[in-house]
């Protein structure tokens, strides 16, 4: 059976683009976006790979399309007090970042997208599509089966990978760092491995072997990213490509996904509150497709196989969180669910993997991860509570019936491996070097209270030996939208910080998931004040329990994270020293009524239709940070943007910092003279991807903008970044 190089949630999740304002990255309620799609941190002590060390970097491709910035200093005539410090922090920057540069570095490699399937590993080594002997799959010893370069893409690299059921054929999709268009190959498997077949546009695709032993692969096309139709095509002496399903509501977005045992195709038709599931059969694929359930306004449910029953996480019911359910193979309509198990009140429910006699739950309970083992055969249930260092999951690709892998990580430390026997009952650590940050850091939950009474929860970091943590540096993160999860994978950047003794906090506002889909469900359309109240007071507890103080206290979002970190520099900036964010959605109320843009319409559920329902206008028109620019003090400002994002127009961005430059100079010339002015810098990158997180210009950038505003000495962070970033 092949291995799944995605799980069940995740699957459906990371490959949505209906997120809209938010990145293809980690683990969510009904859509997911993660590090590099599959990829994960391995730790080694050895340098890239050649052809990787080759490989031009972000920092070389933004020169030939140079970025711009602004800053109130370009129209403000102030002088500067701290003029000579910061130009010898400059220089002692320029130094290091041209030391990062040139010097390889080590301890860390971020590993792509690998499949296993019948004995082999199929991967990417440098600029080319290989396998392996499982046995070998650390060595050089590969064959490869197709050189990216042919497709003369820029900095191309492999998403996804499937291997036909007999491995007569390989698929990969193609994606570049400064896009996200997709191109899906198709490789015959023979001694001379050739490419057979490639298709544009991409989103999801799958294998299933018919009646007469042929492969036939399915795939959705995407177009302005939207994905509303699938195809099935078979190759060789019979080659066939044709359509045979189209989404006709633009709302909705189409995903596929194989069940772990390979015996149905699902076809996963869902927008952001409403799912409809429809069933093919492995057997025979080009049966007509067999309806689970019509769909039902604010129903969702995802549907996994084993022993001709379907099990179905959903969230069907009183209440409406997901709760696992199961009926007959034949008998799929929603009368016939029959409920399995439930989650305790604000449980998210991460992910689910099936097995032969157990099914897997990854939960996240009270801000607390955790993994609950039920045994299929005496519905037993085991609840295992996961270290409370632990912040996310990162599933491990998984075809061993006996055992369930995964990884645990948290911002400032890197995966570690777990796996959980079957046969001894028992969750087996991973052995070997410790890493240091458990004795020299402390991750603390904490909550706060919001005005109307809800307990909010916060994850923080910082050294075990600071002293007056009142004057170290503090930086705030948030997301709120969606129902997503606030990123807590490991960032290089981020420990650094914390070992140059910043405090790191996450706050855990409503509108994201981590509390469940009501969490959600209160911080959306017209309970998005929800969230910012929700901001302001982790801002302002952090500061009453002793962490940090405003002067020093920096807050960054990327995407749909923008709306509240614009909104409270409106309402609050007293709060804030500095901003950073990347590709933030800022203008909501403008790119909500323009229903050419290609993601409106998918993005009505989450923030209302201004267009035709005043209700929803006018409470957009109370938070939406372009719509409240006024003139007042900010914060300083470091925007990241991207000249062809198609999630979040440029032209948005744009306007919203000349607006907010034009309300800084009426505030200064009203301040009169010695008015010390926030800088806004708006930093355009080239290419079309929404975000680029493992981008080392746009981390080198940012950080040099927050030590600068607070006055620090950046040599030191720069040294250490060094030891984790590879160029």
């Amino acid at each position: 059976m092949q291995q799944k190089s995605k799980l069940f949630l995740q699957a459906l999740k990371y490959s949505i683009p209906h997120l809209g304002k938010c990145m293809q990255k980690q683990h969510l309620n009904h859509c997911n976006f993660a590090d590099h799609y599959y990829n994960r941190i391995k730790l080694k002590k050895y340098h890239l790979t050649k052809c990787l060390q080759n490989k031009p970097t972000i920092s070389e491709l933004a020169r030939n399309i140079p970025s711009r910035s602004f800053s109130s200093k370009d129209f403000l005539p102030i002088k500067q007090e701290n003029e000579k410090s910061l130009s010898e922090n400059m220089d002692a920057f320029e130094k290091v970042r041209t030391k990062l540069e040139t010097q390889p570095q080590e301890e860390y490699e971020i590993i792509n997208a690998e499949v296993k399937h019948g004995g082999f590993v199929y991967y990417q080594e440098g600029c080319c599509l290989v396998r392996s002997k499982d046995e070998e799959a650390d060595n050089d010893n590969y064959e490869v089966l197709f050189n990216l370069e042919e497709l003369k893409l820029d900095q191309p690299f492999i998403d996804c990978i499937r291997v036909a059921p007999d491995e007569k054929y390989v698929a990969a999709k193609i994606r570049t760092e400064d896009s996200e268009a997709s191109t899906c190959i198709v490789v015959k498997l023979s001694d001379q491995p050739v490419m057979e077949a490639s298709f544009p546009n991409v989103s999801s695709f799958e294998w299933v072997k018919d009646e007469e032993e042929e492969d036939v692969l399915f795939y959705t096309f995407q177009r302005n990213l939207r994905c509303h139709d699938v195809y099935r095509a078979t190759f060789g002496d019979n080659k066939r490509n044709e359509r045979f399903y189209t989404e006709k509501d633009p709302s909705y977005f189409v995903f596929l996904y194989l069940t772990k045992d390979s015996r149905f195709l699902t076809i996963n038709i869902m927008n952001k509150t409403t799912s409809e599931v429809w069933l093919i059969d492995g057997l025979s694929p080009w049966d007509p497709p067999v309806l689970i359930q019509k769909r039902i306004h604010g129903v969702l449910y995802y549907v996994e196989h084993r022993d001709d029953e379907l099990y179905i996480l959903t969230n069907v019911g009183e209440p409406t969180e997901f709760k696992l359910m199961r009926t007959a193979a034949d008998t799929p309509a929603i009368m016939n669910w029959d409920l399995f198990f439930t989650m305790k009140r604000n449980t998210k429910v991460v992910d689910l993997d099936m097995f032969k006699d157990h099914c897997v739950l990854f939960l996240k309970h009270s801000n607390l991860l955790y993994v609950n083992v039920i045994g299929l055969a005496d519905d037993s249930v085991r609840s295992l509570k996961l270290p409370p260092w632990a912040c996310g999951f990162i599933m491990d690709t998984n075809s061993d019936p006996k055992n369930c892998p995964f990884q645990l990580c948290s911002p400032i430390r890197p995966p570690k491996y777990y796996t959980y026997k079957f046969a001894e009952g028992k969750l087996f650590e991973e052995t070997g070097h410790e890493d240091p940050i458990t004795k020299t850091s402390r991750v603390l939950r904490l909550e706060a209270k919001s005005k109307d009474g809800k307990s909010v929860p916060m994850t923080i970091f910082h050294k075990t030996d600071s002293e007056d943590l009142q004057k170290k540096p503090l930086l705030v993160h948030v997301y709120g939208a969606y129902g997503m999860d606030l990123k807590m994978n490991f960032r290089p950047e981020r420990r650094v910080l914390v070992d140059d003794g910043w405090i790191l906090a996450y706050c855990h506002v409503r509108g994201g998931g981590e509390l469940g889909l009501q969490w959600h469900a209160d911080g959306r359309l017209t309970k998005k004040l929800n969230g910012l109240a929700d901001l302001e007071a982790c801002i302002k507890t952090l500061h009453g329990q002793g962490f940090s103080q405003p002067s020093l206290t920096t807050l960054t979002a990327f995407s749909a994270g923008g709306v509240l970190v614009g909104a409270l520099c409106n309402s609050n900036p007293e709060l804030l020293r500095a901003v950073t964010l990347e590709a933030p959605f800022l203008d909501v109320l403008n790119t909500m009524m323009d229903t050419t843009l290609p993601l409106t319409l998918e993005e009505l559920e989450e923030w209302g239709n201004p267009s035709s329902d005043e209700k929803h206008k006018s409470y957009i028109k109370r938070y939406c940070p372009y719509q409240n620019i006024k003139p007042q003090h900010y914060p300083s400002i470091h925007i990241t943007a991207y000249e062809n994002d198609e999630r979040v127009p440029l032209k948005g961005i744009v306007n919203y910092t000349e607006k907010l430059k034009e309300a800084i100079m009426e505030h200064a010339k009203d301040t009169g003279e010695g008015y010390q002015a926030p800088n806004v810098v708006l930093d355009i990158q080239p290419g079309g991807n929404h975000v680029i997180e493992d981008s080392h210009k746009k981390i080198t950038a940012q950080i040099k903008f927050l030590y600068e505003e607070l006055g620090l000495d950046s040599t030191s962070v720069f040294e250490n970044l060094k030891k984790y970033l590879k160029f």
